[in-house]
């Protein structure tokens, strides 16, 4: 082992009978596969299946919902490749149950997680992944004639082996090829038959953003008799809000980077009056009654339940996480949909610098040393990450799913009416459109012309404009375990306490007291170290993308 083992043994005996009670049987050993091998002109996956296979595919978002077997999609993946999946979710703490499994060293064989959770470096230091270019190498060489290279050199660690694939990922080309296509999720919503009767009120500063709540809740006090929200966003966890943290510094695009410095927007963002100036505008709004006090507790289903049904009158919220809410209201009234304005600017009027998809993508898919085939494992991620992979995960079954038309694959009327008019029922049954996005290559969509839903359109492409390429912040991920961590995490969970208190304070006096108090408390506790470790991170990634001064 390397290094950060931390204290596994302590865990390990109370953990094993609940975790092997989970239906793990993680193995410490490395296990040979007994998988044909490919070369680097066959694929390793049309050799082996013939031989059934059931792998246990980790998900780290408690969220994801989505079994396989009964969709239309997967039944197809598993016929063809002999691989079959059963998904495992956390019911509850991520965090908290990926690093029971880490302590107990009882893996699945397949992981999914962000790049950006902290024990994605635990997994490679401690040796309990498999570094996939060995693991190709040796069972599969098709996998690098299928694998972007550049998403390979930016996974690529000292030690000259990558450990982890992403989906989602946007390299520099891609950015160049499919320029003004990309989209952001980052969006400010508003109700449009609502927006509209409000005569289409200007948000874009605290007077006017202040105004338009005033007027929604003066003009349309009930939606369907029940109280109407003037403003959401998405759930507060214990180290604070995503939207009114990084989304809302895309808005006034503030630069998470300072003279020379990266800030995280946890750590740095409470210095900024531009910043400021905006959450003391939604601290004026919860102290006039325009925020409920739900929003401070609802979880994302919560959420997503009351925009189906139309409460609020604007939110600050990813619209990628709307689709279903979106489809409900078109199905209900097409003019009872989410829009995306213009939103909160900063005081130079600039446009918004929204965060289009970086190099390093969403999440990471590992494969444990608990695997028990790896060689079949990396032959099911070539499969995943070929075009055949992706077009199968995107599009489902030639002439049952999708035709091709002028070369273009085309999803079959009733496949796309299905997803616009219930989305969750297309997912369960015929499971298109990337049901199964572990390894999507979104950027791959795009040369097909994504086409959107009415009710998922407009939002959708409203962000084209603005979207932004943050790559060079993406994987600053703080070794755990490190000095630098405990410090980050210490801050990070005050300030899960600080935000809800400042858009509750009473006053801006009181407002002021508080950031004050929480500036001291960072610099009190080394918040310079973790400044000067991300940075040098930056640094790191500058040079990898070519873009350093």
């Amino acid at each position: 082992m390397k290094k950060n083992k931390w204290n596994r043994k302590f865990l390990a005996g109370a953990l094993a009978v609940s975790l092997f009670a989970a239906g793990f049987t993680g193995c410490k050993e490395e296990v040979q596969s007994k998988a044909k091998k490919g070369t680097e002109d066959v694929a390793g996956w049309t050799l082996n299946k013939d031989e059934p296979i059931t792998f246990d595919w980790y998900v780290h978002f408690s969220w994801f919902a989505r079994k396989w077997g009964k969709s239309q999609v997967s039944q197809y993946i598993t016929e063809k490749t002999g691989v079959d999946i059963n998904f495992v979710v956390p019911a509850g703490n991520e965090a908290e149950k990926l690093n029971l499994m880490i302590a107990g060293d009882v893996l699945p064989d397949i992981l999914t997680i962000g790049w950006y959770e902290g024990q994605v470096p635990m997994l490679i230091d401690d040796e309990l992944v498999y570094a996939l270019d060995e693991l190709a190498e040796q069972y599969d060489p098709y996998f690098f004639k299928v694998a972007n290279p550049e998403k390979i050199g930016w996974y690529t660690q000292s030690d000259g082996h990558f450990y982890g694939y992403p989906n989602a990922s946007y390299t520099p080309e891609d950015y160049e090829k499919y320029k003004g296509k990309l989209t952001s999720n980052e969006t400010f919503l508003v109700r449009k038959d609502l927006y509209e009767a409000l005569g289409k009120p200007d948000m874009t500063t605290p007077e006017g953003f202040l105004n338009a709540l005033r007027a929604a809740k003066r003009a349309f006090p009930e939606i369907n008799g029940q109280p109407l929200i003037p403003f959401g966003t998405s759930e507060f966890s214990d180290t604070g809000c995503a939207q009114l943290q990084s989304t809302l510094s895309h808005f006034l695009a503030i630069s998470p980077e300072q003279n020379g410095k990266y800030y995280d927007s946890n750590l740095g963002l409470t210095e900024n009056s531009e910043y400021l100036r905006w959450l003391k505008v939604l601290r004026k709004a919860n102290e006039e009654g325009l925020i409920s006090p739900s929003m401070f507790i609802d979880k994302r289903s919560q959420i997503e339940e009351k925009a189906a049904q139309g409460r609020y009158f604007c939110m600050l919220y990813q619209n990628w996480d709307m689709q279903s809410s979106q489809n409900a209201l078109y199905a209900s009234d097409p003019k009872s949909i989410y829009i995306a304005v213009d939103g909160p600017k900063n005081t130079n009027g600039d446009d918004p610098q929204l965060a289009g998809a970086g190099i390093a993508g969403w999440t990471v898919t590992m494969i444990s040393k608990s695997c028990k085939d790896p060689g079949r494992a990396i032959q099911f991620l070539s499969y995943l990450i070929s075009e055949e992979g992706q077009m199968d995960t995107n599009f489902g079954i030639p002439e049952k799913t999708y035709t091709i038309k002028d070369g273009i694959p085309t999803l079959l009327p009733e496949i796309k009416k299905l997803d616009s008019e219930n989305k969750n029922k297309q997912e369960i049954d015929v499971g298109v459109l990337f049901t199964y996005w572990m390894l999507m290559d979104t950027a791959w969509q795009t040369q097909w012309g994504v086409e959107y839903a009415p009710s998922l359109e407009q939002p959708q492409k409203w962000t084209s404009p603005y979207v932004t390429s943050y790559a060079m912040y993406d994987g600053l991920t703080i070794p755990v375990g490190s000095e630098e961590d405990l410090i980050y995490q210490e801050i990070q969970r005050r300030w899960g306490k600080v935000l809800p208190s400042l858009i509750r304070a009473q006053t801006d006096a009181e407002f002021d007291s508080i950031v004050a108090e929480f500036n001291r408390f960072k610099k009190d506790k080394g918040v310079d170290k973790v400044i000067e470790l991300q940075t040098k991170l930056m640094e790191i990634n500058k040079e990898k993308l070519g873009t350093q001064e």
